[in-house]
């Protein structure tokens, strides 16, 4: 048998495994829509909070999504830093030399999205994206571990890394650096603030009777619609 029938058969294999595995297997959370406030930064918050009370894991990672000057998107895993849910706003941070910091910088609109599959539900949202002032960055940098500030000083995030050697030194290099200097924060740290335009909640459905409950913000205020799923 061929190399190329080798992995035809396993990438069939992978495929009946996959199509096996369970998916909404519940029990789920339910959701009334015509139950749901008015603007969707609060709701945003309520199912935060029901996530972090009822334990599911890290609800607080997020996936955010950019893209560069010519169009070509890119996303990446991440920690929320920050929630203003009067203003449905969400805050971020990374290094502005970095790809997303890049992305950002020649096109200031991300995405950014949450999946807790405990309970089913999803959140989306888009708008602009805006740097916050380098105090800001700075007291974000130095509430973190003294691990994750080691990791920020190490290095740039997403530049070309020679070898693991190289990253041992350099990670060393850092925690000294952090032991020497506890003030110490990377040139490129910023914080970033995404005030949303659309705001998405799904919720999922064992039946597959799926709800999606859309959010646009128009003027002062948000205009809602449910979605076919």
């Amino acid at each position: 048998m061929s190399e190329g029938t080798d992995g035809a058969a396993a990438d069939r294999e992978l495929l009946e495994r996959i199509r096996a595995a369970p998916v909404l297997a519940g029990p789920l959370l339910t959701f009334d829509p015509d139950r749901a406030p008015g603007a969707p930064g609060p709701l945003f918050a309520a199912w935060l909070d029901r996530a972090l009370a009822d334990g599911v894991p890290e609800p607080q990672i997020m996936t955010l999504s950019t893209a560069a000057a010519d169009g070509t998107p890119s996303a990446r895993v991440l920690m929320l830093r920050g929630v203003d849910s009067a203003d449905c706003a969400v805050v971020f941070a990374g290094d502005r030399r970095s790809g997303k910091g890049r992305d950002l910088a020649a096109n200031p609109v991300a995405a950014v999205s949450w999946y807790w599959p405990a309970h089913g539900r999803q959140i989306r949202m888009t708008g602009p994206v805006d740097a916050l002032d380098a105090g800001t960055a700075r007291r974000d940098y130095l509430g973190r571990s003294p691990a994750s500030r080691a990791a920020g000083l190490a290095g740039v995030t997403s530049a070309p890394l020679g070898s693991l050697a190289e990253y041992a030194r350099e990670r060393r290099a850092a925690q000294e650096r952090v032991a020497a200097e506890p003030d110490a924060v990377p040139e490129g740290h910023t914080v970033y603030r995404l005030r949303a335009r659309q705001a998405e909640f799904w919720q999922a459905d064992p039946e597959r009777g799926h709800l999606r409950l859309h959010y646009t913000r128009d003027g002062d205020g948000w205009t809602r619609t449910l979605l076919w799923p």
